[in-house]
């Protein structure tokens, strides 16, 4: 088919459904857009009907109900879903029913094997270390035997050792858990044993699988990216650079996001940055072509104090932070959307470019603006947003579901994201300058409980955080 034959449905709300609708008018594509009760009115239903009519928009009870979102499919007639990021992006069980129902669609991600493959952070990291990319020191597989984790935990505490960690901490986890649980720290071969048997039992009892995995606990680590894009085929993998995630809330959630990683020549850092850079993005496009990855994804990596690398885990889907990505890049010296290209490439059309091609320039600053009191542990803030602009620059994007000529009530129900803001500029003193130049002139006020004053964001954070960028 074609593909501006295709029409898509945009399972997800907010500003990344936005952002679709865009990528699809600027391939001439076709979409249908879902909204729930509670986001009645959001801006990502007023665009959609600006840009499709009445007809492109459907209520639905659940953005996590995929038969819902089948049944809108078929009346629809679309012939291919997006994910967004959430929801259904990384459920490889969703994406494989998308493509083999008995009216077949096209799903916009990785095909669902690769997703299944690369969800599994094992099996990852036994690929990963296939292709001698390093990861974080610890086991690659399950851990049953007391004896072998007392040997894995040991050489963990001598390799802290070696690296000057006088206070060395180890992680002991249900390899069966996720979402926090089964999770211990230990700081002490002496207490080592106890913990190993308490998860055991733990996993054991609360996940059917008594296996443990022993990773070594890295601490005061910068978090980075690598933006990866490849065709269907799997015979082409390019990298659009990489980014600094390191601006996180208390609850690991990311808040700022600058391009690239790190500012080698700029800020004096005590390793070999730039090797750094290039050497995760060698590794990510190595692993990108082993697994026969086939759409856009990110390879997540933390970074020592002493410029070591790890490989994290690998985000099979559009990031948040795509965009502050997109704005540092060049294809053949022209501007390039990554969403435009997930689209066009998961369709069929083949990438057009190589590396060579792809250039570069100035730094990227993404501001995560969100409802939350950042002094009471970046409590969720509930209320009305009551007047929200900023003024415009060609150097400026803004993506956000808030409407900015009438009142907006936060659904509670979701994250309490009220926008992105990309900032441009040609060096890291510029960009600095033009990101605080933003929030100074930004306004965004509400009222929470019906008493304008304690409606609470996360501006001031932002504003504190911008002039410590990329510094280690």
């Amino acid at each position: 088919m074609s593909i501006d034959r295709h029409k898509v449905l945009i399972a997800n709300r907010g500003e990344i459904a936005m952002r679709v609708m865009q990528a699809c008018g600027r391939l001439g594509l076709d979409f249908v857009c879902v909204h729930t009760a509670e986001d009645s009115a959001s801006g990502h239903i007023r665009l959609a009907r600006e840009l499709g009519g009445d007809a492109c928009v459907y209520k639905i009870a659940s953005y996590l109900d995929a038969n819902e979102l089948f049944a809108v499919a078929d009346d629809a007639g679309a012939t291919a879903v997006h994910p967004g990021y959430g929801f259904f992006a990384e459920d490889f069980r969703f994406a494989r029913r998308v493509v083999r129902r008995d009216r077949p669609m096209e799903f916009i991600g990785p095909s669902w094997w690769v997703i299944r493959d690369l969800g599994d952070k094992i099996n990852t990291k036994r690929i990963a270390r296939s292709l001698d990319v390093p990861t974080v020191p610890g086991s690659d597989h399950p851990v049953y035997s007391e004896v072998e984790a007392e040997e894995i935990a040991s050489s963990l505490f001598d390799f802290q050792a070696s690296q000057g960690i006088i206070d060395g901490v180890i992680m002991v986890k249900a390899s069966a858990g996720g979402g926090g649980m089964g999770i211990e720290e230990v700081g002490s071969f002496g207490e080592f044993r106890s913990v190993f048997r308490r998860i055991r039992n733990y996993a054991k009892r609360n996940f059917g699988d008594e296996g443990v995995l022993i990773e070594q606990r890295i601490f005061d680590f910068n978090h980075l990216e690598v933006q990866v894009v490849c065709e269907r085929s799997s015979r082409a993998q390019v990298h659009f650079g990489t980014r600094n995630c390191s601006i996180q809330s208390s609850g690991k959630q990311k808040r700022v996001e600058v391009a690239p990683g790190f500012a080698p020549g700029v800020i004096p850092y005590t390793f070999d940055a730039e090797k750094v850079l290039d050497d995760i993005t060698r590794y990510s496009l190595s692993m990108a072509k082993e697994t026969g990855y086939d759409n856009v994804g990110t390879w997540e990596w933390i970074v020592t104090p002493r410029g070591e690398p790890f490989l994290m885990e690998v985000n099979t889907r559009i990031q948040v932070e795509n965009g502050v990505s997109a704005i540092i890049s060049r294809v053949d010296g022209k501007p390039v959307d990554i969403i435009t290209e997930q689209l066009r490439l998961a369709l069929g059309e083949t990438l057009g470019y190589s590396q060579e091609d792809i250039g570069f320039a100035g730094m990227g600053i993404e501001y995560r603006l969100v409802a939350e009191n950042t002094a009471n542990r970046f409590t969720p803030c509930a209320g009305t947003v009551t007047r929200f602009e900023w003024k415009d620059h060609d150097w400026l994007k803004v993506f956000s579901q808030v409407p900015t000529d009438r009142e907006y009530e936060i659904p509670m129900e979701y994250d309490p994201n009220l926008a992105l803001a990309i900032v441009w500029g040609r060096d890291l003193d510029e960009v600095k300058r033009r990101g605080l130049e933003f929030l100074d002139e930004l306004v965004l006020e509400g009222s929470a409980g019906g008493q304008t004053g304690e409606f609470y964001t996360n501006v001031a954070f932002l504003r504190e955080k911008t002039h410590k960028i990329l510094e280690f």
